[in-house]
């Protein structure tokens, strides 16, 4: 029986290279419809995974499915319902925009006219019309980025695979980006994206799942990862270093936490709760008590500090693109 409700499901995936383990079971399940981040550092086993969900690598153990068809038992029919984009661009460079798309669609056996009005559709809608009758060659990075990813939606895919799609993007082209995967994602198609930028699936991704070492290590929204390494918290800045004591001592009697202190820069730092009633509450008595404040801030845990706490260790910078694994 197919799932019809899970789009993506991975159950105890194990890969080998050698002596090197690539996945040391990986479980994963991604409902239909939405978008869900792969975080995790170089190595970690992203791409590996991705690969093999897409029908590309074989795997050494567990099951996997994908818009409810066996991966290995049905490989065939998988690639027909999928698309993906890669790291790299993987178009044609001495075509032009125009003709790499509508070879693509005739390499997914489109009837040619058909083919041709589709590559008119998805020039639109990635803002590349302009540029259509360029050559490919002559496209900036973040213009093969949109076009790479224009062919993989040359046919309507019910699974998305986006490996690391904006590695090496200024931050416009990111942005560029990011918007056309948003407008994909509305038309239905289900994306499971791999990434090393924090912001990325913090943008894009209604869950996300934490891979490390292999395995995903912690799975949820980006709020629920946040929330895993404790409270939201206020700093505060007083204008005089001699009224930090007193500072101090009011936002501990109000937040009911141990108050971190920090002399030289005259900054003070507690977990909160109530975050809003907190502020009201901490702002009116400094006031009272005649305590100049210079800077105060509600601040939420970030992704960056969510994943160190979750895998022992920092994301790895995105320039460096994860290699087989």
């Amino acid at each position: 029986m197919r799932d019809e409700t899970s789009a993506v499901v991975a159950e105890g995936l194990r890969k080998r290279y050698g002596r090197t383990t690539a996945l040391a079971g990986f479980d994963l399940t991604v409902p239909a419809g939405t978008v869900c981040g792969l975080l995790g550092p170089n190595g970690a086993g992203k791409t590996t995974a991705v690969r093999i969900l897409a029908t590309l690598l074989r795997f050494d153990a567990g099951h996997a499915r994908v818009a409810g068809y066996d991966v290995a038992r049905r490989p065939d029919r998988v690639r027909t319902l999928i698309g993906l984009t890669g790291q790299y661009a993987a178009v044609d460079e001495t075509l032009s925009g125009r003709q790499n798309l509508v070879l693509f669609g005739r390499l997914r056996h489109l009837p040619t006219r058909t083919a041709r009005r589709r590559a008119e559709e998805l020039l639109d809608q990635f803002g590349l019309t302009e540029m259509a009758d360029r050559s490919a060659g002559g496209y900036s990075g973040g213009l093969r980025r949109r076009l790479d990813l224009a062919a993989s939606l040359i046919t309507t895919p019910r699974v998305l695979f986006l490996d690391e799609p904006t590695t090496g993007l200024d931050p416009r082209s990111r942005n560029g980006l990011w918007d056309a995967v948003r407008s994909v994602v509305a038309q239905g198609t289900t994306v499971l994206l791999t990434t090393q930028y924090l912001e990325e699936a913090d943008q894009l991704a209604d869950r996300i799942a934490v891979v490390d070492t292999g395995r995903v290590v912690a799975e949820g929204t980006s709020t629920e990862l946040k929330a895993r390494i404790g409270a939201d918290r206020i700093e505060l800045v007083v204008r005089d270093a001699t009224q930090l004591p007193v500072a101090a001592a009011i936002v501990e009697r109000i937040t009911g936490a141990t108050v971190t202190v920090d002399a030289g820069v005259r900054q003070l730092r507690a977990p909160v709760v109530d975050r809003i009633t907190v502020l009201a509450d901490v702002l009116r008595t400094l006031q009272d008590a005649a305590v100049g404040v210079e800077d105060v801030v509600l601040r939420r845990p970030t992704l960056d500090e969510a994943f160190l706490r979750l895998t022992g260790h920092a994301a790895q910078p995105a320039e460096r693109a994860e290699v087989a694994a």
